[in-house]
């Protein structure tokens, strides 16, 4: 139960400007992108991490620009039936505001965006403050979440040099997504220990946020 100052806060104008990358188990390529979580992920479920760059971005008050978070998705089958097992990352040079604020949005408690997740996620592993690394080094993403995430992550090259684009998708991340392939790919914590090397990953321009009309 919410009390009323936190009532308040949760409906709060948010915004968020940036990029994500993001790596799942999925061979070849997600098909979610497409089937808009109606068709199953190739291997039958879902296993995913993302991290996020915020370039601009608020919660009320909080200011969001520069803070970097992660999370990650265990999902049972089709994304759209929910069940969702997620957990987040922030920063840990963001805020305790910043990291609450981050929490409400990624709960789908701030609504707009990733409200669906206030739907879809059936269990939450909670929010760890941790050092986050979210570099460009030519095309490649480079990814750090410290003893939890190491990815590398690069578009996948098109016919004229630059990459495969999928483009005006109503994926619910963004409509724009650089179809990428992760170099490496590992995820430990929560008794997971993933690997993805080699499998389906995608970076977006983010455009997030609750007042969108």
């Amino acid at each position: 139960v919410m009390d009323l100052n936190e009532q308040l806060r949760v409906s709060d104008p948010w915004a968020i400007k940036g990029e994500l990358t993001l790596s799942c188990n999925c061979e070849v390529f997600c098909p979610c992108v497409l089937s808009l979580g109606q068709s199953a992920p190739t291997e039958g479920y879902c296993l995913t991490w993302a991290a996020v760059r915020i370039d601009e971005g608020h919660f009320g008050e909080t200011d969001l620009s520069g803070v970097k978070f992660g999370f990650m998705a265990e999902i049972p089958g089709k994304l759209g039936r929910g069940n969702w097992t997620v957990a987040l990352f922030v920063d840990d040079k963001a805020s305790a505001q910043a990291a609450k604020a981050l929490t409400w949005i990624m709960t789908g408690r701030a609504g707009g965006s990733t409200g669906l997740l206030k739907i879809l996620a059936g269990s939450f592993l909670g929010v760890r403050q941790v050092p986050i690394e979210y570099d460009t080094k030519g095309d490649t993403r480079i990814i750090k979440i410290e003893k939890i995430v190491d990815g590398a992550i690069t578009p996948v090259r098109g016919k004229d040099k630059g990459p495969v684009v999928i483009t005006n998708s109503q994926y619910w991340i963004a409509p724009d997504i650089l179809v990428s392939r992760a170099d490496k790919s590992r995820f430990r914590l929560f008794g997971r220990n993933w690997n993805f090397e080699g499998r389906s990953a995608e970076i977006c321009q983010l455009d997030w946020g609750n007042q969108q009309h």
